[in-house]
């Protein structure tokens, strides 16, 4: 192993020996210690693509758009402080926010006129991405739990035009499915988790709390939720799981178990990504071996403009009509 990546816990370069393909084991470590590209969404709840990518430019910001969605972009990273400083970006016109993290609202698709609810929604990015795709039509609900961070959230969808849209709960989102069984057409499960996609060689506090005990308390906190949000999803409806964790145990294995428990009511669907650096979803991990169905799913491999990320969607199945084909007659 290269001694300079050695900065990063050991038994989790390890791991990421036995999670990464043999093709990307070069670029993938190299991604923790090198300054990454900044990217942004264009808010097109409040702006035009097109000229938020002028002003930029034209404020000597060296843009780059986005091949696979229209309305982002990417700037080297040492331009972070310029964007972050640009009044765009005060005014709620352009959002800073991860690649790989858009890839969630693109994947679940929410559709104007759909119920849609993000289930884990501090700080708001992927909330507002939504609110964008949905235009505003239909309805979108926010949980968070944390006072601090719902604070947040509050703020961010009020400074990028989405407050008049989005409902806001404070509420743990283990317990959503409960009190709104079958409600919505679409939710978001981006989980709580170890987020080892954001660990930096120069920042040992990114991994502080990291370790085996972790990764456990994150999975068993995460098939609560996913299968709160199972609930809280309508027959047909779309759920999408998703966390920057590489760990399988947070990822695959949340996913397995879940299928496992509430078998015949939910199925994985395949996902397109529009990105090289994907894989598809582990079927062996810590001498387990896992269903052939979880090769649907897909595991985001960092590179120099995007971090690591797990995305799985599932669709609830109408169980009555399975019953009655059974018993047909």
């Amino acid at each position: 192993m290269n001694e300079k990546f050695t900065s990063l816990p050991l038994e989790f370069l390890i791991r990421l020996e036995q999670i990464v393909p043999a093709a990307f084991l070069a670029e993938v470590p190299r991604s923790f210690e090198i300054e990454k590209a900044t990217s942004f969404r264009v808010n097109s709840l409040l702006a035009n693509a097109v000229e938020a990518y002028s002003e930029l430019r034209h404020a000597g910001l060296d843009v780059s758009n986005c091949i696979w969605c229209e309305v982002a972009g990417t700037i080297p990273g040492a331009q972070k402080r310029l964007l972050s400083e640009h009044s765009s970006v005060r005014s709620g016109r352009v959002y800073i926010q991860g690649l790989s993290s858009m890839l969630a609202g693109l994947v679940l698709d929410p559709q104007p006129g759909e119920a849609v609810l993000d289930l884990a929604a501090a700080p708001g990015g992927k909330t507002l991405h939504l609110a964008a795709m949905m235009r505003k039509q239909g309805q979108l609900s926010a949980v968070e739990p944390v006072r601090n961070r719902f604070f947040k959230l509050r703020d961010n969808l009020s400074c990028y035009g989405a407050d008049d849209f989005v409902r806001l709960y404070q509420t743990d989102g283990r317990g959503v499915g409960r009190k709104t069984p079958e409600r919505f057409d679409a939710v978001l499960l981006d989980a709580p988790c170890t987020s080892e996609s954001r660990f930096k060689c120069r920042a040992p506090e990114s991994w502080q709390y990291w370790g085996q005990r972790k990764i456990t308390e994150s999975a068993r906190k995460q098939k609560a939720l996913l299968r709160s949000a199972i609930d809280a999803a309508r027959i047909g409806g779309r759920i999408l799981y998703c966390t920057c964790s590489f760990a399988p145990e947070e990822n695959e294995f949340v996913v397995a178990q879940t299928l496992r428990r509430l078998e015949g009511q939910v199925r994985l669907l395949p996902i397109e990504l529009p990105v090289p650096n994907a894989q598809s979803g582990l079927l062996e991990w810590g001498g387990k071996s896992l269903p052939e169905e979880i090769s649907l799913v897909r595991r985001v491999l960092p590179t120099e403009k995007m971090d690591g990320f797990f995305l799985a969607l599932l669709e609830k199945v109408d169980t009555t009509t399975k019953d009655r084909n059974r018993k047909g007659p």
